[in-house]
C-alpha cells in the first residue's frame, strides 16, 4: 500500500514536499516514482529513484527544481518541488516498481503498485 500525502493549493513560486508512505513490501527491492496527472491529460512520469537512492530520473520539464529522496529506513519516498509553476498543477500519484537496483523506470505501465494520488494546486 502506498500512501501521498503533502499537496495544496501553492503559489507560483512556492514550494511543496510530498511524500509517500509504503506499507506492506519490501521497500528497499522497489524502485520508486512520482507521476502526474493533469486535468484532461494523460498521466506522464516526473521523477524515479532507485533502490538503493543511488540513481535518480527527472522529466526534463521538472529538472533542477524537483528533488526526489528515499529513506529506507521508514519506507518512505518524498518529492521536493521547487519553483512551483500553474503548469505543475496535478494529481500527484507514487509507485513502485519491483526491479534490479540501478533501475529507474519512467514509464508507468511496468509499476506494479500505485497510491491514491494527492493534488497539488499552483496558482498564478
Amino acid at each position: 500500500k502506498l500512501v501521498e500525502s503533502g499537496g495544496g493549493l501553492v503559489q507560483a513560486g512556492g514550494s511543496l514536499r510530498l511524500s509517500c508512505a509504503a506499507s506492506g513490501l519490501t521497500f528497499s527491492t522497489f524502485a520508486m516514482g512520482w507521476f502526474r496527472q493533469a486535468p484532461g491529460k494523460e498521466r506522464e512520469f516526473v521523477a524515479a529513484i532507485s533502490r538503493s537512492g543511488i540513481t535518480k530520473n527527472y522529466a526534463d520539464s521538472v529538472k533542477a527544481r524537483f528533488t526526489i529522496s528515499r529513506d529506507n529506513t521508514k519506507s518512505t519516498v518524498q518529492l521536493q518541488m521547487n519553483v512551483l509553476k500553474p503548469e505543475d498543477t496535478a494529481v500527484y500519484y507514487c509507485a513502485a516498481d519491483r526491479t534490479a537496483d540501478g533501475v529507474t523506470p519512467t514509464t508507468a505501465r511496468v509499476y506494479d503498485y500505485w497510491g491514491q494520488g494527492t493534488r497539488v494546486t499552483v496558482s498564478s
